[in-house]
């Protein structure tokens, strides 16, 4: 988590939450602090897939649904996949999706 900056505090792993007559699990459900908001992390071993953009999006709009607070910020959500052999952060939100690189070391 500190590689994400400062104010994170992780809330679970492998988070479950049912959607229709289905569990889900997100792979790492965080709170930003400084920013006010839930983090879903979803940690993929291949490459970006629009399918993990569809995957992210459902369990960020679960969390701002049944969750998140008036007071509290949407929540962000962040796809680590594989590229080349690096890994890299996608931020992911409604409005659009940013790419920045990440080695893990």
């Amino acid at each position: 988590m500190n590689e994400l900056g400062n104010s994170f505090c992780f809330i679970g792993s492998e988070y479950k939450i049912k959607i229709g007559d289905k569990y889900n699990y997100i792979d790492l459900l965080l709170y930003n602090i400084k920013f006010k908001c839930y983090v879903v992390i979803e940690l993929k071993i291949t490459e970006l897939k629009k399918e993990h953009i569809g995957q992210i999006q459902t369990y960020m709009n679960y969390i701002d649904k049944n969750i998140r607070t008036m007071e509290e910020n949407k929540t962000v959500g962040i796809i680590i996949v594989r590229k080349d052999d690096k890994y890299i952060m996608e931020y992911c939100s409604d409005e659009r999706l940013l790419t920045r690189e990440y080695i893990i070391i």
